[in-house]
């Protein structure tokens, strides 16, 4: 029985004619910037179809001179093989320049098409990449790109080289003999039948193979991306056994595609040169007959060669063509995604902000949840003000920090930055005045140097390197060797997690956000590293709204506000010792999480008597 994996790729393996077309015809659009090198290209192609279509006839006449001894000519001979050297040299040049420029685009379109799917993946929303896994859209940007390569560079020369010099040769045929001509031309038809049926087999096997691959790639990254896991559950094998499924999968699906491209290319060669045969029987007749010279006959048999050439070459081609039509359509399947959060005609830039978020009335609930994490909330940060957000897991702490950086839009109610609903507003004015340090920041894999620079890439050294201070990393850096320009490794492995977390710091300093976001920013350090960060968490806070997501409530007593939330509602706000005097909610969380701490007594004094040593 049909999973549901199985089920989305027969649907997708769906690909009628007409899209096929479609498709061929917007992928080469994407050579319209190079039409001048395409142009040169074309034109070397003419000529070398041309000397093609010539050197039938002149063999022709050298055959016909070197058999009958009666009409032995030495300087006819002589001349005649001069003239195919001469037109041997000036094609070898012809079809250096083709090759090199069709080539030269293909390879250039390629590019361009890598660039704008990942310009375009980077703007898609957080619902998007929930519902793609990182490894199967890589597999997308590589190996589909890389077989649209052969289309545009080798493929369309191939297939304009194979029909002009069917056409070519097929009139030079009807200009030899029409009668002869018109039987070999019977052999068409059947061509033309296979060639529509064979196609649409090769287009889903070749959509089919592609998805899988796709899928195990996808595998493939989810298990190297957490190899430490692995390693520590001891599941190599399993990883291992699981990805080589997929790609059994996958190898069995394009054994499929070979087999048929494989029949096809069969087939259509023996009824091509089954004509041939055919001509040497009926030609033969003709020339005993009295009713075609020798000459004729030679030319004859010569461009029905090369036609039969032509149609298998076309054969091979049209095989390729198929193929690299299923993956053109999973290519356009990525750029045919719209963004589900972009900029809404007429939104203007933030100007001079000042840093109020309101929250007005604001629901929201994750697609693949039945439940609303974010219930009517209506909540108000002024300019400035250090708001934490505690409660229990679940309660939508996160959720409201990646409402304020639109990664996803309400259901119902308005986040507005100084009044204004973040709709309204340029997305990319909008997060240039936010900044976020969370529990496992991000670092690329090159130096320190560049990942503070991130934060803006203008920054002079002498900024990088005060921002550095602030974020009390400057001293440890330089005890690197390379100092600025240690390489931190992928997500920064050769740095320990507060030395992390102090680059993350010197990033966003060095962004100089009007709003911060703090999203668990010290929960998974020891002592020594927390106390470093939180020194320069205070210095960052200075002046800014900051919005602090904690789980340990001893680093969020001092802030100017906490609020908890309570299954998407605010339950309860206020300063630290005004909630602790209610004995509410939050006077409940700091005694729950005393408890939990050595030494703790579960009433809530062991919280308040370490926070006061």
């Amino acid at each position: 029985m049909a999973g549901p994996d199985d089920t989305k790729v027969e649907e997708h393996a769906k690909i009628d004619r007409k899209s096929a077309w479609k498709q061929l015809w917007r992928l080469f659009k994407y050579t319209g910037p190079y039409a001048g090198r395409l142009s040169i290209a074309l034109g070397a192609l003419l000529f070398t179809v041309s000397v093609g279509l010539a050197v039938p006839w002149f063999f022709g006449d050298l055959l016909a001179t070197a058999v009958d001894a009666s009409m032995a000519d030495a300087a006819k001979l002589n001349e005649s093989t001069l003239v195919l050297v001469s037109l041997f040299a000036f094609q070898g040049v012809f079809v250096f320049i083709r090759h090199y420029l069709m080539s030269w685009v293909g390879e250039r379109v390629v590019a361009d098409l890598r660039m704008e799917i990942h310009a375009h993946l980077l703007r898609m929303t957080q619902r998007y990449f929930h519902a793609n896994r990182t490894g199967e859209l890589l597999s997308r940007q590589s190996d589909d790109a890389t077989r649209l390569q052969s289309i545009i560079g080798q493929d369309l020369s191939l297939a304009l080289r194979n029909i002009l010099s069917l056409i070519g040769g097929i009139g030079f045929l009807f200009y030899v003999s029409p009668g002869l001509t018109g039987r070999v031309l019977l052999v068409v038809p059947p061509l033309v039948i296979i060639a529509n049926l064979w196609g649409r087999i090769i287009r889903r096997l070749a959509r089919q193979a592609q998805d899988q691959l796709a899928k195990a790639s996808g595998r493939l990254q989810e298990g190297l991306s957490a190899v430490d896991t692995v390693q520590s559950f001891t599941r190599e094998e399993f990883e291992g056994a699981r990805y080589g499924e997929a790609i059994d999968k996958a190898f069995k699906l394009f054994v499929k595609q070979i087999r048929a491209r494989s029949w096809f290319m069969s087939v259509s060669s023996f009824l091509a040169f089954c004509a041939v045969a055919g001509i040497f029987w009926l030609g033969g007749h003709m020339v005993l007959d009295g009713t075609m010279d020798k000459d004729d006959l030679f030319r004859f048999v010569l461009y029905t060669l090369q036609v039969a050439g032509s149609v298998g070459g076309l054969a091979g081609v049209i095989g390729s063509f198929n193929q690299g039509l299923g993956s053109a359509a999973r290519l356009f399947e990525i750029l045919d995604s719209e963004p589900e959060i972009a900029d809404s005609p007429g939104a203007q830039a933030l100007s001079q902000p000042k840093g109020r978020l309101s929250f007005d009335g604001v629901t929201f609930g994750y697609d693949d949840r039945d439940t609303e994490v974010i219930k009517d909330l209506d909540l108000v940060i002024e300019p400035g003000e250090v708001c934490a957000l505690v409660g229990s897991s679940g309660s939508g702490k996160t959720t409201l920090s990646r409402l304020v950086l639109r990664m996803w839009d309400p259901q119902a109610g308005a986040v507005r930055y100084d009044g204004q609903d973040l709709r309204e507003l340029t997305l990319s004015s909008l997060r240039g005045s936010i900044a976020e340090v969370s529990q496992d920041p991000v670092l690329f894999s090159g130096s320190i140097r560049e990942n503070i620079r991130y934060g803006r890439l203008d920054a002079s050294d002498a900024e990088l390197e005060s921002a550095a201070r602030d974020a009390n990393a400057h001293d440890f850096i330089l005890e690197f060797p390379e100092g600025y320009d240690t390489i931190v490794g992928e997500r920064g492995v050769k740095l320990s997690g507060g030395q992390r977390q102090r680059v993350a710091i010197a990033r966003a300093i060095l962004r100089d956000p009007t709003v911060l976001i703090l999203d668990e920013a010290t929960s998974a350090l020891d002592s020594e590293s927390e106390h470093m960060v939180q020194a320069a968490l205070e210095r960052l806070q200075q002046g800014r709204t900051t919005l602090v997501i904690a789980h340990r409530l001893s680093t969020i007593r001092d802030a100017d506000r906490i609020v908890v939330l309570d299954h998407g509602q605010v339950v309860e706000q206020g300063k630290h010792p005004e909630l602790m005097a209610k004995g509410g909610a939050y006077a409940k969380l700091v005694a729950r999480q005393a408890s939990l701490e050595p030494g703790g007594d579960g009433d809530g004094e062991g919280e308040s008597q370490a926070e006061a040593d």
